[in-house]
C-alpha cells in the first residue's frame, strides 16, 4: 500500500432523530454475513462502537452514541443488538483516501550533488 493511502469502508443508518455509522474492516466478509448470520462480528467490524454523524449523512464529526439516543431510536441501549440492525438495515459506504505526496523526511539533507 502506498504511504497515507487506505479505504474506509462504513454502514450508515438513517434514523429519525440521528445518522448512525459503523465502520467495517473487511467488505467481504459483511456481504457474506448478510446471507449467512452464523459468521461472527467480530470478523468484520471495525470498533464494536455506533457513531452518530449529528444529522449529517454518512459525513461530519463522528461522536459515540450515548445510551439515551440507542434507546430511543432502536429501543435498546445494548450496542451489539444496535450494530445488528445497523447493519441489516443500513447503506454501505466507502471511501478512498488517496496516497499523500511530498517529502518523506525534511531533516535529512539532499543525497545527490547540485
Amino acid at each position: 500500500m502506498t504511504r497515507g493511502e487506505a479505504n474506509q469502508v462504513k454502514v450508515h443508518y438513517k434514523g429519525a432523530d440521528e445518522d448512525f455509522v459503523v465502520f467495517l474492516d473487511d467488505q467481504k466478509a459483511y456481504q457474506d454475513w448478510k446471507k449467512d448470520k452464523s459468521i461472527p462480528l467480530a470478523h468484520f467490524v471495525s470498533s464494536f462502537k455506533v457513531f452518530v454523524t449529528h444529522r449529517h449523512g454518512a459525513q461530519g464529526t463522528f461522536d459515540g452514541a450515548s445510551h439515551a439516543t440507542l434507546e430511543n431510536e432502536f429501543g435498546t441501549h445494548d450496542e451489539d443488538e444496535v450494530i445488528k440492525q445497523v447493519l441489516e438495515k443500513g447503506s454501505i459506504q466507502e471511501s478512498e483516501f488517496p496516497e499523500r505526496v511530498g517529502t518523506k523526511n525534511d531533516s535529512v539533507p539532499a543525497r545527490f550533488g547540485h
